[in-house]
């Protein structure tokens, strides 16, 4: 998949680049005949002003008539005819043109309605003007306006090696601009992957519950009781993967429509009253949770949202604590922004794997001492809450097993 949008995407630059090279160059070889025949026709005009300015017979040569001025830079024929249609060469020539030619040129140019312009038939470009002597029409060979068709191969030459030069770099940077795409689409198979192993082991409860139950339909419920709570408890862990899945997978325009809901909340309200709850979760677990809150802190979010990410930190830090130990929350503020911390004693997350603890169904027991269960998706999370408040969260844990979670949210001056 990821081969194909890469040959796609370097398809796609390279016709657009020789669209662009086309149309460029297509429009400089325009422009060069264009300059070529609008120089010749100004050379058969200046052909004509000489040869009414030229009173000697016939056939003199231009040069000695006109010492000092300079002869005509292209072949010129230069050819006066008659009412009677006979033509003759006038002295300002410096071409000749055959007789086959020049009769089908003189008649081409005698019935033409423009001053000047092309034969086509004749092959010649041609200008003319009347006089009382009779018609004055100057002729150059097509062949002076080919300087386009040399620009033109130069500019092929030039254009194949663009191409070539820019075939290369668009390799390089489909490498470098699917990158992203890459390890978004590894992570979404890892992710696909990880879901579909969480799913599993609640779905092979509840299947086997059903099975049980299925297989002694004379039982009363009072019975089978074990097993349709089990698989109820199941269908609740499910139910819980779901809904932070779910979570995990709203789209940016849900996520741009909540913060257009953000209010002021005091977040030293909501940390004291959560650790207040999870005292008797540190009670079970034989933890004591120390709880420092800095008073009269705002900030600018939602308030269910913090209060998940607040809560699964508390959670993380009271599950991963270590029997007798101690969890510190505090909760500050400085000149622009609230900072909320969490540390426990008794886990040691390596720094190889510190990077990814924020990772879907990133499992605590990979990096940590003890399995706790979970589904790995509450500090992924607990990140989402801290980007969508213009915040971040952080991580650090030491060898000596003090682990340490760190968010900080921007300040309001609101409220």
């Amino acid at each position: 998949m990821l081969e194909k949008l890469r040959f796609n995407f370097i398809a796609l630059n390279m016709a657009l680049a020789t669209l662009v090279l086309v149309v460029v160059f297509s429009a400089i070889c325009h422009l060069e005949h264009q300059s070529s025949v609008s120089e010749v026709l100004d050379e058969l005009e200046i052909a004509l002003d000489r040869s009414e300015a030229d009173a000697s017979p016939a056939g003199r040569p231009l040069i000695g008539k006109h010492p000092d001025e300079e002869p005509a830079h292209l072949p010129i024929a230069v050819y006066r005819i008659g009412e009677d249609g006979d033509y003759a060469q006038t002295g300002v020539s410096n071409a000749t043109i055959s007789e086959a030619v020049i009769e089908i040129a003189c008649r081409e140019a005698a019935s033409s309605e423009a001053e000047r312009g092309h034969l086509g038939e004749a092959g010649l470009y041609f200008a003319k003007r009347s006089t009382p002597e009779g018609t004055l029409v100057a002729f150059a060979d097509e062949g002076a306006v080919s300087s386009w068709q040399g620009l033109s191969a130069t500019l092929l030459l030039v254009g194949v090696v663009a191409l070539a030069a820019f075939f290369l770099i668009s390799i390089f940077f489909s490498r470098w601009t699917l990158r992203p795409v890459e390890h978004a689409w590894n992570q979404q198979k890892q992710f696909v992957a990880d879901a579909s192993h969480e799913l599993k082991t609640p779905l092979t409860v509840i299947l086997a519950n059903t099975a049980i139950l299925r297989s002694h339909p004379r039982d009363t419920f009072a019975d089978q009781r074990q097993w349709v709570e089990s698989a109820q408890v199941e269908a609740l862990r499910m139910q819980d993967l779901v809904n932070d899945m779910l979570e995990l997978a709203r789209p940016d325009d849900d996520r741009a429509s909540a913060e257009t809901a953000f209010s002021v909340v005091d977040p030293s309200d909501l940390v004291e009253n959560l650790a207040l709850q999870f005292e008797s979760v540190a009670f079970e677990r034989n933890v004591e949770l120390d709880c420092e809150v800095e008073g009269n802190v705002r900030v600018k979010g939602l308030e269910k949202r913090l209060e998940r990410l607040v809560s699964t930190l508390h959670d993380n830090a009271c599950k991963y604590a270590r029997a007798s130990s101690s969890v510190r929350v505090t909760l500050s503020a400085s000149e622009r922004e609230a900072t909320f911390r969490v540390v426990n004693d008794g886990s040691f997350i390596a720094k190889e794997d510190l990077p990814h603890v924020f990772d879907r169904f990133y499992r605590a027991d990979k990096a940590r001492s003890g399995n706790a269960g979970g589904f790995g998706l509450g500090l992924a999370i607990a990140r989402e809450v801290a980007r969508e408040h213009g915040g971040n969260i952080t991580a650090s844990s030491t060898p000596d097993e003090v682990t340490a979670f760190r968010v900080t949210i921007p300040l309001t001056t609101e409220g």
